[in-house]
C-alpha cells in the first residue's frame, strides 16, 4: 500500500498531472515537457524530480545526443494503482448491489401487505 501511498501523493499536484499526460503519448526531453506544462525548465525540474523518485517516471539518455535526458512513463506504478482503483470499484459495486436487493426486497414487501 505504500506505493500506492506514494504514487497518489506525487499525483496530487496537477502540474505532475499534467508531465504524466504529456508522457502518455511519447517519451520526451525536459525543454518539450516544459513547454506543453507551461513553465520554465528549472521550475519543472523539481516536478520531475519527485516523479522520478517516487518511480512514476525514469529518465534515459538520449541516442542522438548522452548529454541529454529524455523521460518516459514507468508502467509498474500505474498498474498498481489500476489494481487498487479497480478494489475499490469492485467494493462499491457489491455495496450498490446489496443495495439494489434491499431496495428490491422492501418493494416488494410493501406490495404483499
Amino acid at each position: 500500500m505504500k506505493n500506492i501511498d506514494t504514487t497518489l501523493a506525487a499525483l496530487a499536484d496537477p502540474t505532475r498531472r499534467r508531465v504524466i499526460d504529456a508522457l502518455r503519448s511519447s517519451p520526451r526531453r525536459p525543454g518539450e515537457l516544459a513547454a506543453t506544462v507551461g513553465m520554465s525548465s528549472p521550475a519543472l525540474s523539481r516536478h520531475l524530480r519527485v516523479l522520478r523518485s517516487n518511480g512514476l517516471v525514469e529518465a534515459h539518455l538520449a541516442d542522438e545526443d548522452a548529454r541529454v535526458r529524455v523521460y518516459r512513463l514507468r508502467h509498474e506504478p500505474f498498474v498498481a494503482l489500476q489494481a487498487w482503483l479497480d478494489q475499490v470499484e469492485s467494493f462499491w459495486g457489491d455495496q450498490l448491489d446489496a443495495f439494489k436487493a434491499h431496495v428490491e426486497r422492501s418493494r416488494k414487501r410493501k406490495v404483499v401487505k
